[in-house]
């Protein structure tokens, strides 16, 4: 024990390991006969610092051949109900002492948010959107708990100096400063009505009670508190009295008791009291041992009166290891004794540096590491990485050799699945049923799952095939067609009758964010049945939607469906769903907050890139940074001390591997400031030693990255029979241009999918202007009326309606003054059937218009929406539709039509190419080569190569037995539909190589 009057203060030196040391110095120091560790209360950080102690006193029994233990009281200073947890310490307090109980935390929240809007209003504010309300209401909560963990009246704002700090920055921080003060007053005064406290205050409270209690009355029994970082003035406090218990201690973890005077002292005043600047400009507070300088100031206890503790952990690391953590992180001035660093002091073994090109290849390297060190046994390895995504992948990884690592830090509500069937009901809602969110609900894994799900997902993949193009109009209704057409509707109107009182919100404007979860809940469970809350991840959301649901009622926030998705994101996105036990006994993943207090024989630190480890810091939206160095509140630099801290606890485990990626999904990555200082610190040679180059090769070439001979061409050749196929007109231009894709479409029957929710391409565009026509041209309508019809029947969007029709009008009417201007020539035929046979082959199509002649003969249109064949296109024979059709109408008929073609036309429906044009858009162009044309066909072997080119491209593929080549002619106009499937990436670079 220490000497009477001076506290009991220890630090665990980062390459002992805390978790494991602790363990080792407490049995000893306060086990009792027959009681063990019973009578002892840890105050500790967290519930995960619980678990990872608990852990650690496992271990310890079972190396200390222990055949049973009774475990210590935990008790975590962020309990909202510490006064419960500490038991006899409150037992004196009366009704008339009793603390207030603590204001739940999603009520605030929604509080805050009503507040908001009253208090914009009375400071002239604009209006905000309902979830921009509850967005900005954890900001004015998270700004408000700052402020009272500080112990920091609101009324403080106002004192001159906060004013002067004020008037030196943009004025917007003074409209945000007055805002957080007008929702605070307001929310200050419900807590006096309702008799509650903030949790903030509620603690500061309790640790005051507490420390007095301990003062006045010590505890018979010990108490210790071990891993307690965080320096809020209470808490401090209470800390500073538990050191001073006749059995009483505080343990720090990593506390650098080997730093000089002058080091210390460069680090800044950290919170000084007896300093009037106690959080100057100058301090360096990303310094790993900034915040525990903070600590021990509060505390008031001087770092020479801190001493090691006695005992090392299972795990430790070397011990010259944390003289180089020490010199690792030395402020800027003190960092220029590295030049005359002994190698005593630089020594870094058993520290590999690991690089690798990209994200994917980082976590596949650190699974393989992760697989090595299990070789070992009884080896234990622990990841730690602020990156979520770098996390998941090594979990994944890690799959393929049957390793279920446990991610402590868990995944957001959000991104499981039973959240996403939530969010995505409420995007169904926000957009009505627009076709990506509907079909991403009704094939999602939970939706229909049972005996049922192959049936229920034929289903929905027959409406989805109907449903792809554009988006039609909103709602449910208009896809009733849709599933008749593909024979679902007595399913449909199942998912119908789901989903419709969700969309009912949509028409009424708004609902309350009770009535909203109500709907949605009722929603997925008709769709998931028991599935949706059966998991972990359904326990969190069931858990989630009943508190929301309860606070929702007793405080009403109304919200639009707009706002909806948006705001659950945002409050599930705070949600951490954790997988239950069951991974493998050695291997564990953990963020920055679960790895701290734990520790591994192998300990790999993943991600470090700036942004990454450190974080980038995050501006208080609401205090600027001046006003919070005023008031005596560290800056947002603070939490990369923290995360330094995190990396130099880790760096004293046995064996460490720093790894990082290149390149980010966004680019090029930089190296983490710490990563850089270790390079620094070792020096050029040393970071050599220390380079593992032959892990990124391992990983690399895992996946048999080998280098491969290139994918022929393809060259399919089908049998005689299959050749045979009917030839449409616009199929034997893709037969001559590209054969492979007449193959692809015509022979194995795969036709181009549209995409959900498509934007209208030419194919739309030219269908819905060929009904129209074709109907104006049969005397049904005028076109206007026409135009609404069939934008009605194809159900179109009205965003798509207002956006194509009056451009599409402008085109069609052209069409009507063009032929009112040519009285003589008449359409004898328009959107006609006809067809010949040709050596056996059935020759169809489809004209778009044939008009009759004065003299008699006959003029071939076709409307194009996009641009027309070029001359040299018609000349190639890659653009053979009219001529095809003029053979059809000399060989075969169109409904009955037949005789000798003369001219040719395309009509254009785009944008017009002469000035004075009655309606700018609409013009004609010919394939023949007449006037001042340089290209295309002369008038009089038009037909004569028409036929030419039909007979050699039957003689050819069709009736011949040559293959149907990919990209036969590279330079004729053609689409991507096949290009995955004929492989182009694989095989083109290497042709054009070649030529």
């Amino acid at each position: 024990m220490a000497e009477q009057g001076r506290p009991n203060v220890y630090s665990i030196a980062a390459h002992r390991g805390f978790a494991d040391a602790l363990v080792a110095g407490l049995v000893p120091r306060y086990a009792e006969e027959h009681f063990g560790l019973a009578r002892l209360t840890l105050l500790l950080p967290s519930a995960r610092a619980a678990r990872t102690l608990s852990e650690a006193f496992v271990r310890y029994a079972g190396a200390s051949g222990t055949s049973g233990l009774l475990m210590p009281r935990m008790v975590m200073v962020g309990d909202l109900d510490l006064d419960e947890a500490l038991g006899p310490l409150f037992d004196s307090l009366g009704a008339g002492g009793a603390i207030p109980p603590a204001a739940d935390p999603v009520r605030r929240w929604l509080r805050l948010a009503q507040f908001i809007g009253e208090a914009s209003q009375s400071l002239r504010r604009e209006a905000l959107t309902a979830n921009a309300r509850l967005r900005l209401a954890r900001d004015i909560g998270t700004a408000m708990d700052r402020l009272q963990v500080e112990e920091i009246d609101i009324e403080s704002l106002w004192e001159e100096r906060i004013l002067n700090a004020l008037e030196d920055n943009a004025r917007h921080w003074t409209q945000n400063t007055k805002l957080l003060y007008a929702v605070s007053a307001m929310w200050r005064a419900e807590l006096e009505e309702r008799g509650e406290l903030d949790a903030a205050s509620r603690r500061n409270r309790l640790f005051r009670a507490a420390a007095e209690r301990m003062r006045d009355n010590p505890p018979a029994t010990p108490f210790v508190a071990a891993g307690v970082t965080s320096a809020a003035p209470a808490l401090a406090r209470l800390l500073r009295t538990i050191s001073q218990l006749p059995n009483g201690a505080v343990v720090l973890p990593d506390l650098d008791l080997s730093m000089d005077e002058a080091v210390w002292d460069e680090l800044g005043g950290a919170g000084d009291p007896t300093s009037d600047t106690p959080f100057a400009k100058g301090d360096a507070v990303t310094h790993p041992q900034y915040h525990l300088k903070l600590l021990l100031n509060r505390m008031g206890v001087a770092p020479g009166e801190v001493q090691q503790w006695h005992r090392a952990g299972l795990s430790k690391g070397p011990p010259e290891r944390s003289h180089a953590i020490s010199s690792l992180f030395l402020p800027p001035e003190a960092s220029k004794a590295w030049v005359d660093l002994s190698a005593q002091k630089r020594r870094m073994s058993g520290v590999r540096l690991v690089e690798t090109a990209n994200p994917e290849e980082e976590a596949q390297a650190i699974a393989l590491l992760v697989r090595e060190a299990l070789e070992g046994p009884e080896k234990r390895v622990s990841v730690v990485t602020p990156d979520r995504g770098l996390a998941a992948r090594v979990a994944q990884h890690l799959r393929r050799w049957d390793i279920v690592a446990d991610d402590s830090a868990g995944r957001p509500l959000s991104q499981t699945a039973a959240g996403r069937v939530l969010l995505l009901l409420a995007e169904v809602c926000e957009e009505t049923a627009a076709p990506v969110p509907l079909m991403a609900l009704l094939q999602h894994p939970l939706v229909g799952a049972g005996d049922g799900r192959p049936e229920w997902l034929g289903n929905t993949r027959a409406l989805e095939l109907k449903l792809r193009g554009p988006r039609k109009e909103p709602g449910l209704p208009p896809l009733r067609k849709l599933a008749r057409d593909a024979k679902v509707e007595e399913w449909f109107n199942v998912v119908e009758a789901v989903l419709t009182p969700l969309l009912v919100g949509e028409r009424e404007g708004e609902h309350g964010l009770s009535e909203w979860l109500d709907l949605l809940t009722q929603a997925g469970e008709n769709l998931c049945g028991e599935n949706l809350w059966a998991r972990e991840d359904g326990r969190a959301l069931s858990g989630f939607i009943e508190e929301m649901r309860l606070h929702a009622r007793d405080v009403p926030v109304t919200l639009k469906a707009a706002d909806l998705p948006s705001a659950l994101r945002d409050a599930m996105d705070l949600v951490a769903v954790r997988p239950p036990y069951g991974g493998h006994s050695r291997v564990a993943i953990y963020g920055l907050l679960e790895a701290r207090m734990t520790r591994a024989d192998m300990v790999i630190c993943g991600g470090l890139n700036e942004g990454v480890w450190p974080p980038r810091p995050a501006t208080d939206p609401l205090l600027a940074p001046a006003v919070l160095r005023a008031l005596g509140v560290p800056g947002a630099d603070f939490r990369i001390g923290l995360s330094a801290h995190d990396l130099a606890g880790a760096l004293g485990a046995p064996e460490v591997v720093l790894s990082r990626a290149r390149r980010d999904v966004a680019g090029p990555a930089i190296a983490s400031r710490f990563l850089l200082r270790v390079r620094a610190l070792l020096g050029g040679d040393l970071v050599e030693r220390h380079e593992d180059q032959e892990l990124p090769q391992l990983a690399r070439a895992l996946d048999g990255q080998y280098r491969m001979a290139p994918h022929p061409r393809p060259e399919p050749r089908p049998d005689a029979l299959q050749r045979r196929e009917d030839i449409s007109v616009t199929a034997l231009d893709r037969l001559r241009s590209d054969p492979y894709e007449f193959y692809a479409s015509k022979i194995l029957r795969l036709p181009e999918l549209d995409l959900l929710d498509a934007e209208p391409g030419p194919a739309w565009q030219g269908s819905l202007a060929h009904a129209i026509l074709e109907d104006w041209h049969a005397g049904k309508g005028s076109l206007d009326e026409l135009a609404d019809l069939h934008l009605r029947e194809l159900s179109a969007h009205p965003l798509l309606s207002a956006l194509w029709r009056p451009r599409l009008l402008r085109a069609l009417e052209w069409v009507e003054v063009e032929l009112a201007a040519n009285p003589a020539r008449k359409p004898a035929k328009w959107e006609a059937w006809g067809e010949m046979t040709v050596d056996g082959i059935r020759i169809f199509g489809k004209a778009d218009r044939i008009d009759r002649l004065a003299d008699g003969s006959l003029a071939v249109v076709d409307y194009k929406t996009g641009s027309p064949p070029t001359g040299k296109q018609v000349q190639q024979g890659y653009a053979l539709q009219l001529g095809t059709i003029a053979l059809i109408l000399r060989d075969g008929n169109f409904d009955g039509l037949s005789g000798r073609a003369t001219c040719f036309e395309y009509i254009s429906l785009g944008k017009a190419k002469v000035k004075d044009h009655p309606t700018g858009f609409g013009y004609v162009t010919t394939p023949l080569l007449e006037g001042r044309k340089s290209t295309g066909i002369p008038p009089a072997d038009f037909l004569p190569e028409s036929e030419r080119f039909l007979h050699e491209a039957l003689s050819r593929w069709i009736l011949g037995t040559e293959p149907f080549t990919a990209r036969l002619n590279p330079d004729a106009p053609g689409y991507s539909t096949y290009d995955q499937l004929m492989r182009l990436a694989e095989w083109q670079s290497q042709q054009d190589g070649a030529v």
